[in-house]
This record gives structure tokens, sequence and C-alpha cells, in this order.
């Protein structure tokens, strides 16, 4: 009787149970794909980076030591120089042209300045006239000892007041002889104060210059150091001897160099974002291996530098992406355990941009979700990408 029974359903109980897989299968929950990562051992390093500038370790500029007219410079940058070589020679200025007016207003001085000449060369002679007879009369007895000094006194004064007019029938000849001609003296030479190579020539053209004013600048190029300057705040982490990896200098493969200082004295700068920062330079040397690489780097090219602040060479580490924060604040990751998501917390020490360092919470060779998603859930099931 139950198998009439089965035999009669069974195209109803087929086509029932095919709608129920059917809805079994259509509202099963899916593998979420993701991406995935590994947990490995390696090198690992935590470093800040900044752009830096180069300069040359000892640079000179050389200035005008005098005011006056200077010749024109024709060293050029790159041309090698010898300690003492003259660069350029310094005279005197020209004196300025004198207008017509000007020139009529000094006639008049000088011509006033002789006739006082000629008044006091002739008021001198009439005193030393009077003196002599001054002197005659007081040897006879007929003339007070005041009035012969008096006479003395007259051809003192007399004497003073020709030098003063003569002294200024000079100075307004003079002035009216200056048309323009260079001042005397003889040329003031320019000297390399080191040796080296031009590394730029700031005032090459021949004109008057005031005294101090750069004309070049004078250094060793294969000798070149690096200048970064950092925020105060990441330069105090920083100590001479530091590892400095340099990039974007134009080779194919980092330069190694050195901390060899960092400057006390910190300043102000503003950023492109209109913020005041407090800067500290660093000064950074070149290794001996980097120093051939290097000597093609001039002063003030730009790169980008690495400070290696910490490194270790076998670090158990797991990719950056793979970790998040949990409602405790802690590190989190997923974990591919066996075609599910484990959450699991994880204990991280020095991170930077690739890696985090594991401290406990993983084992190498494990699985990792990197950029696990929200909707993301402990037990999931996931399906590598």
């Amino acid at each position: 009787m139950n198998f009439e029974l089965l035999k009669r359903w069974r195209w109803a109980i087929l086509v029932g149970a095919l709608l129920f897989l059917g809805l079994a299968f259509a509202f099963w929950p899916e593998a979420v794909p993701v991406d995935t990562g590994k947990v490995t051992r390696g090198a690992m390093s935590v470093g800040v980076t900044d752009d830096g500038v180069t300069r040359a370790e000892e640079y000179y500029v050389v200035s005008a030591p005098v005011t006056g007219y200077l010749e024109r410079i024709e060293l050029e940058a790159g041309d090698k120089v010898s300690r003492g070589v003259l660069i350029t020679r310094m005279t005197g200025r020209p004196a300025t042209p004198l207008d017509k007016r000007t020139r009529e207003e000094l006639r008049g001085s000088l011509a006033a300045a002789r006739a006082a000449e000629a008044g006091a060369a002739s008021s001198l002679a009439q005193a030393r006239r009077d003196l002599a007879r001054a002197e005659e009369l007081a040897k006879r007895g007929f003339l007070p000892r005041a009035q012969l000094e008096e006479a003395r006194t007259r051809v003192s004064t007399g004497q003073a007041s020709l030098a003063q007019a003569r002294g200024q029938a000079r100075s307004a000849q003079a002035m009216l002889a200056e048309t323009g001609a260079a001042t005397s003296g003889a040329p003031v030479p320019v000297r390399a104060p080191a040796s080296g190579s031009v590394m730029s020539v700031i005032n090459e053209s021949e004109g008057v210059i005031p005294e101090g004013t750069p004309l070049m600048t004078i250094g060793d190029p294969h000798r070149i150091e690096v200048v970064v300057d950092l925020l105060s705040r990441e330069a105090v982490r920083v100590k001479p001897g530091d590892r400095v990896e340099i990039t974007e200098w134009g080779g194919p493969d980092p330069l190694i160099g050195r901390v060899e200082r960092i400057e006390p004295f910190g300043k102000l700068k503003i950023s492109a974002l209109g913020i005041e920062e407090q800067r500290v330079n660093v000064i950074i040397g070149f290794g001996e291996n980097a120093a051939q690489h290097a000597a093609r780097l001039g002063h003030g090219y730009q790169i980008d530098a690495t400070i290696i602040l910490w490194s270790k060479k076998d670090a158990l580490r797991v990719p950056i992406g793979a970790l998040y924060r949990g409602g405790d604040g802690g590190w989190r990751v997923f974990v591919d355990d066996g075609g599910r998501a484990e959450e699991r917390a994880v204990k991280v020490g020095h991170i930077n941009d690739e890696y985090g360092e594991v401290l406990g919470g993983l084992a190498e060779d494990d699985t990792v979700v990197v950029n696990p998603g929200n909707a993301l859930e402990d037990g999931n099931r996931i399906s590598p990408r």
C-alpha cells in the first residue's frame, strides 16, 4: 500500500525536493572573495623620509674687498682654481661727471679762493714789514713789548690765513679737474681663498659695486654632503651614525650615507599649506662606496633621504593592509582558517609603509586577509581571489 502511494506521488515528491534544493542553494551563504597575504620573516626597517639638498662640505663666497670698479670676471662655473690665483681686479670708481651749472660754480669758487689767497699773501707781506719795523724800534727802546708781541701775532695769523686760502684754491681746482676719470690708487687684486672649482659666478660683469658684494662661490664638488631639514619632533629621534638611504637622486640604486650631526638650532618655516613648522637641519655624509656616485651630484641638487631609526634582519612581519583596529583599540587580523575567516588579536611592534612587526598572535606562513571589508565577520566563508 505504501509502495503504491509512493509510486503515485513520486513526481510530486521529486518536484518538491528540487524546489527545496533550489531554495537552499539560493539562500546558502556564498564565500566572500578576499585578497590574502602571508606572514613572513625577512628584513624590516622603520625610518623617517624627507627631501634634502646637497651642498659642498666646504665652499667659499668671494666678495668685493672694497667699493670700486670691478673688471669683468672671465672664469666660468666648473673651472678649476688654485689658492691665491687671481680672479679679477678692482680699481677706484670713476668720479661723478660735472654738469654745466656745477662747473661754473666750481670755477667761481676757484676764482674766489685764488683772490682770497692773493689777499692773504698781501696781508702777510704787510704784517712782516710791520714786524720788522717794530723789532727795530724795540731794540732802541722806543716800542713797548706788548706792541711787539701784537706784530708777531699778526704775522702768524697771516701765515695761517694764507695756508687756508691756498688749500681752498687747490681743492676747488681738483674738483674742477675731475670730469669722470677714475680716482687714483693702485688696483686691488681679488684672489681665490682656497683651491677647488668655481661653483657659480654671481657677478661677472664689470661695473661699480659696493664693498661686500658676492662675486662667486668656490668649493670642492667631490666632497658633497646632504642637508635634510626635519620636523623638530622627528629630529629628536635621529642620532649621529644612523644609516641613511638616499633615493631619487638620478641613479637606479639608493646611495648609502650616515648621519654626521644634528644642528642644535631650529628654524621656523612655512609649509606649502601655510602651516608654521619648526625645522632642524640634519647633516648626512656619504660612505666610501657611495662617494664615487655622489661625485655626480653637485651643490644644490635635490634628493630624498630616509633615515633608518630601527631595523631587523629576520623580523616576523605581516602585510600592513591586513591590520585593523578592534573595538578595544587593539590590532586585529582575519586569518584564513580552512576557508573561513577567523578574527584574531595580534600584538604589533614597529610599523612601516609595508609591514607590521608581529610580536604575538600569528605564526610564520599564516595566511591573512588583506584589506578586509566592513562586511567580513568572524566565521564567514572566504575564497582567495
